[in-house]
């Protein structure tokens, strides 16, 4: 019989890194499900309560969307099957029912600053992980290789604790080949580019009137172009850069790499485009030193879900 594995997907950019691994793998019996868990959290996400996460119910409907247009196979929550093999995007949180499985974790994008609560969650194994969000991705030590998307980032993973002997190069889907997005028809040039953030909506604390009028200096006289992020509340966003910055472009939609490639410059806040704009030699304000920054980019090599699975191979055959 054919091994199985299972993808764990989660946001849009989970789910088709996944997806793009899998592609690869064709010799396996596949399987996707929705990010889920179980326990306290699982009824938490049931009850409608983490509607800000990837277990809400918005985001597991999209990625649901998502395999089922591209005709995957689903196993919703793991139970259909015992797998030889799990991928993932995070081990922030692992369900109980995988936890008996080997498993290949995969860096999703950038990982979020290090507070306090990344400092708690290293040093006490007893406090959740994921309330320090994805500073402490691969702090669970609970998975067989960890694939990265650079030497930089490597290293990054080296100093939180990762152990070496884990961790792959292999660059990551969606940021591996990030000269593809210039080719696009999105209608303008030269503008400043800021990719807003869902801190607010997450709970998290921003002064967004007096980020806006900093963006808006930045800009100097250049067109002020701004992309929300999905999980925003859109008219409370474009009200308040209508007041604060009128005559800037609000986009809902739309694809955030493209807009990029045509910007002279990119202003985020840890977000994971960020690594496209770099990759692209854009200008980018987002907190980071340049230096620090260019040794994070992922890998130009246009073969991470490649690579990737040939690490799923080496754990299946290992």
């Amino acid at each position: 019989m054919k091994k199985k594995i299972l993808f764990v997907c989660g946001s849009m950019n989970q789910t088709t890194q996944m997806h793009q691994i899998s592609d690869f793998l064709g010799e396996y019996d596949l399987w996707f499900t929705p990010f889920f868990s179980d326990g306290v959290l699982g009824a938490t996400a049931r009850s409608g309560l983490l509607e800000f996460t990837i277990m809400g119910k918005g985001r597991t409907g999209k990625a649901l969307e998502y395999l089922n247009t591209h005709e995957l196979r689903v196993d919703n929550g793991g139970c259909r099957h015992p797998y030889d093999l799990v991928v993932t995007c995070t081990d922030l949180i692992i369900p109980r029912i995988l936890k008996g499985s080997p498993r290949v974790l995969v860096q999703e994008g950038m990982t979020e600053p290090e507070t306090l609560l990344f400092q708690l969650t290293k040093n006490f194994r007893w406090i959740p992980r994921w309330l320090a969000g994805t500073a402490s991705t691969g702090l669970s030590r609970a998975y067989d290789k960890f694939c990265v998307a650079s030497e930089g980032y490597r290293d990054l993973f080296i100093r939180k604790g990762v152990d070496p002997e884990k961790l792959v190069v292999t660059s990551i889907p969606n940021f591996d080949d990030c000269s593809a997005y210039c080719d696009n028809d999105f209608p303008h040039r030269d503008f400043v580019l800021v990719c807003t953030s869902d801190n607010r909506e997450t709970f998290i604390y921003e002064n967004r009137k007096k980020n806006i009028l900093a963006w808006r200096e930045m800009a100097g006289e250049s067109q002020l172009i701004f992309k929300l992020h999905p999980n925003e509340v859109a008219a409370r966003a474009t009200e308040e850069i209508e007041r604060y910055a009128p005559g800037s472009l609000v986009y809902l939609d739309g694809v955030a790499e493209e807009m990029i490639a045509n910007s002279r410059m990119m202003i985020a806040q840890f977000s994971s485009t960020v690594l496209v704009a770099s990759a692209l030699g854009k200008e980018v304000r987002c907190g980071l030193p340049d230096e620090e920054l260019r040794k994070l980019t992922p890998v130009q090599n246009r073969s991470a879900a490649k690579n990737i699975a040939n690490v799923c191979r080496e754990v299946l055959n290992g």
